[in-house]
């Protein structure tokens, strides 16, 4: 492959990386992880080292020169990239980064198991000897948070070996810290040791994140303060707040809790298959990638995972942890000696649930490269899963949805939009005027429009299209559904109703609904075509609604007559037209006569 092509190929892979926070890693034509880097967003990180820059550096140059292929894992924020990356560069040791030599881990909070707790900074992890919170991702951070719940609940920052003993003997004398309101001083007792064990479980619960606890308080303090009119510690108060609203409290990425684990999350589409794997040492992610598989047959998701974590650890050479995170338990029996958790809370279910996101991402962007490399054979398989997953006799090649508009009954009109191939095809989209239905009925407005659109059809022999759908719910698709059998063709054309509010599909004389998944790709070629019908509608009802208005003011002026006012419509369009319509167009319209007429009256209203 030329340097020309290669380029073209990374290119096309960067066009398809999302616009979020993540860590992306370069391969080699071996396949070996050559650079780690992170990034806010990495579409953009990353293409800034294919475009053609004047300042970059001979490393760069280097480096992109041998990328044949790029990888990455999406995560929630900056802070989780910095953390992953650092993770990724002490594990992978790429050619490329500057290795990290030192021994230095990551920033955490410890909370002491003394009978008065300290709240204490801290680089090492010693399970049992204290509860950890973290990790942050600086250490500006971190103490930024440590002074939070410090001046929060007045936690003492002495070294003082405080036992309940000690201080009813009067061992402790009071120190500054207590004088300047930093510490409720339970050194001398000043606080009891049930009510300073209290105001440690409180901040235990701020470095988890949860918040409203500590919202509370504060909100309540701060307006006990305002009632006294002490505003300048009510603004403090305030100040600390605003802090506690904008603290995010910590990352999946690196966790105190976790230790060695495997992480796998498979999904199926049709024939297809995904799974995303992320391996995780000592509570920290140093490995994510994800497989596609194809398959046979269609395949229970327990046994796709079976496959996968055999695929992965072949491929990658890996040996599978004793501990392994799964949204559902392989067939029992196979992977004996390993102990499979399906994870609902927690850091474990944060895990499984990052992990499900890559996955989903990676089909997303296949699936995207696939559209704009193969349109054919994309439109097959969007098409083949409409089918599958709307239980169709037929591939819905041809889809036409309805959608009645009308304005307290007034000028009622429906609209019909075609999709041919899962895409809009306006050259087809139809509009009705309602002709037959007095005031609001919408389900008479709909069977007068099916009546009309598909009596036309089959006298014209047009070919009837794959599937109808109807926008709303089980009243509507009962109406549309009766004028089918009506005409006959009730056996020839599939129809379902899609009910707005839970996005309910329902099919004729069943009553119980199905729900598809919201991400998915059948429903959201429905609610495509759902809005444009929607959408299409309401664009003709206004105009048709303007027009009206439009007209009732024109025949307001004396001598312009239907015909004229027509003319004038046809050829202007709007009020507004016929007002910037210059005097030799309105005569050659109307007449000199009636055109004199007509720009008087015009002068004489806004």
């Amino acid at each position: 492959m030329s340097d020309k092509e290669r380029t073209e190929r990374l290119k096309e892979q960067v066009s398809l990386l999302p616009d979020m926070p993540g860590v992306y890693r370069f391969l080699n034509d071996e396949g070996v992880v050559i650079y780690v880097g992170k990034a806010k967003n990495l579409k953009k990180r990353v293409s800034s080292y294919f475009v053609s820059r004047a300042d970059h550096n001979n490393k760069v140059r280097a480096l992109v020169r041998n990328i044949d292929s790029i990888m990455h894992t999406v995560v929630e924020s900056e802070a989780d990239a910095l953390l992953l990356e650092n993770n990724m560069i002490k594990s992978l040791r790429p050619k490329y980064n500057i290795l990290l030599k030192d021994d230095k881990t990551y920033p955490w909070i410890a909370v002491t198991r003394d009978p008065y707790p300290r709240i204490i900074q801290t680089r090492r992890v010693e399970h049992g000897a204290a509860t950890y919170f973290g990790p942050y991702a600086s250490v500006s951070v971190q103490k930024n948070m440590l002074d939070l719940v410090r001046k929060l609940y007045m936690i003492r920052t002495c070294h003082l070996a405080l036992t309940p003993e000690k201080v009813a003997a009067g061992k402790f004398d009071l120190c500054l810290e207590y004088h300047i309101g930093n510490c409720k001083a339970p050194c001398v007792g000043r606080i009891s040791q049930q009510e300073y064990v209290e105001s440690v479980r409180m901040a235990m619960q701020v470095l988890r994140g949860n918040l409203k606890e500590a919202e509370d308080y504060l909100i309540g303090l701060m307006n006990r303060e305002s009632e006294a009119l002490r505003f300048e510690e009510a603004a403090h108060i305030k100040d600390r707040l605003d802090r506690l609203e904008n603290y995010r409290s910590k990352s999946v990425i690196v966790s105190a809790t976790a230790g060695d684990m495997d992480v796998f999350y498979p999904i199926i589409d049709g024939y297809t298959a995904y799974c995303n794997y992320m391996h995780v040492v000592g509570g920290a992610i140093i490995n994510s990638y994800t497989i596609e598989m194809k398959l046979a047959i269609e395949e229970e998701l327990d046994t796709v995972l079976s496959f996968a974590i055999e695929r992965i650890c072949e491929k990658l050479s890996v040996t599978l942890s004793r501990e392994v995170l799964v949204p559902v338990m392989p067939p029992e029996g196979e992977f004996a000696g390993h102990r499979f958790i399906v994870p609902v809370r927690g850091d474990k279910f944060k895990l499984l649930t990052l992990s499900e996101r890559n996955c989903r991402l990676y089909r997303f962007e296949r699936l995207k490269q696939m559209e704009r490399t193969n349109p054919a054979k994309h439109t097959e398989r969007l098409m083949e899963t409409m089918k599958r997953e709307l239980n169709l006799k037929k591939q819905p090649r041809v889809i036409e949805c309805f959608d009645n508009s009308n304005l307290q009954g007034t000028y009622p009109v429906s609209s019909c939009v075609v999709f041919r191939d899962g895409r809009p095809s306006k050259k087809d989209y139809r509009h009705f005027n309602i002709k037959s239905v007095v005031g609001i009925d919408d389900f008479a407005s709909m069977a007068e429009t099916l009546t009309r659109r598909y009596g036309r059809m089959l006298e014209e022999g047009t070919p009837l299209p794959d599937l109808i759908v109807v926008d709303g719910g089980k009243g509507q698709l009962s109406s549309a559904y009766g004028v089918l059998r009506q005409l006959g063709i009730a056996d020839k054309v599939e129809i379902v109703g899609l009910a707005k509010r839970l996005e309910e599909i329902f099919y004729p004389n069943d009553s119980t609904p199905l729900y598809l998944d919201k991400s998915g790709e059948t429903l959201k070629v429905l609610m495509h075509i759902r809005d444009e019908a929607h959408r299409f509608g309401i664009t003709f009802h206004r105009n048709k609604r303007s027009a009206g208005q439009i007209k009732s003011k024109l025949e307001d002026i004396p001598s312009i007559g239907k015909s004229s006012i027509e003319k004038l419509l046809k050829r202007f369009k709007s009020l507004k037209g016929i007002k910037e319509a210059s005097q030799e167009e309105i005569f050659d319209t109307i007449g000199t006569a009636r055109g004199r007429i007509l720009i008087n009256y015009l002068s004489e209203i806004k």
